[in-house]
């Protein structure tokens, strides 16, 4: 896919009237493949909490950096995307196939219009594998199930997990889904993660009101976590260095500016 491709044709129950995450994500980070209701709670957003396009961008480029790393630094080889939104540049197999074409992925998501992209423009290199799994974050045994399909749990995986905890609204839950995820990986699988934070010192108290109107106007309904209840997420996991920091500032160089997002790498050991 383009930039400049069109929204496809979903299925029938794809709603087109109200803005969704996936089509306004993909707005602020220059795509296309959204529509104008999106555009229109986008530019809201973005009145209310400027830095959120940054944020977008800097999320996309912590992605890139994190799978490089564990592709080229850890070996890891299996890569399950949960949540992975509309496909743009430099998506998750292209990045580790780049470095090892054998690499298996899958992506996981229950978006009807990211579910007609996925499926017809996510391509595998001929060494390795690539697939997409409709399912909700919320089914932890049963995403598990279906990506057993095609990587093999008994080898390290890597569970990537951006932007996607802050759409469970209840706090143990979403550790609970976590931990029962991770829990059905072995040694030396690695959790990647990013979620928003209201912490006012990386700039995230803006993220309450912003919040409070995408709530109110788009779906699905999101919250910000502290850096406290973040590194919950990461408990019985060895962080990787620099730990939890704002998503630019992991392995971003000494002159990123930090962003109300934070994210991390960890390694079950």
């Amino acid at each position: 896919m383009t930039e400049g491709d069109s929204p496809a044709a979903g299925p029938a129950k794809l709603n087109t009237s109200v803005a969704h995450n996936a089509r306004v994500w993909n707005y602020w980070i220059g795509g296309k493949d959204n529509y104008e209701v999106d555009q229109r709670v986008g530019e809201h957003v973005a009145g209310m909490f400027p830095v959120i396009r940054a944020v977008a961008r800097a999320d996309r480029e912590f992605l890139a950096r994190a799978v490089r790393f564990l592709a080229a630094e850890r070996g890891i080889r299996q890569f399950l995307d949960i949540g992975t939104g509309l496909p743009t540049v430099e998506n998750t197999h292209e990045i580790a196939q780049r470095i090892a074409p054998e690499s298996r992925i899958v992506y996981v998501d229950n978006d009807p219009i990211v579910l007609v992209h996925a499926r017809s423009l996510l391509t595998s290199s001929p060494e390795g594998v690539t697939d997409y799994v409709d399912a909700d974050v919320h089914d932890p045994d049963g995403i598990m199930e279906r990506a057993a399909e095609t990587l093999d749990l008994t080898r390290p995986v890597a569970l990537m997990m951006l932007g996607i905890l802050n759409f469970v609204m209840d706090t143990a839950e979403a550790r609970d889904i976590v931990h029962r995820l991770m829990a059905a990986l072995p040694s030396g699988s690695h959790l990647v993660l990013t979620h928003p934070t209201y912490d006012a010192d990386v700039g995230g108290e803006g993220n309450v009101a912003a919040m409070e109107f995408w709530n109110a106007n788009a779906t699905p309904p999101i919250t910000a976590r502290s850096r406290a209840e973040i590194a919950g997420f990461l408990d019985g996991l060895e962080l990787v260095e620099p730990g939890l920091v704002p998503c630019s500032q992991w392995r971003g160089g000494a002159a990123s500016a930090a962003v109300p997002q934070y994210g991390a790498v960890a390694v079950k050991p």
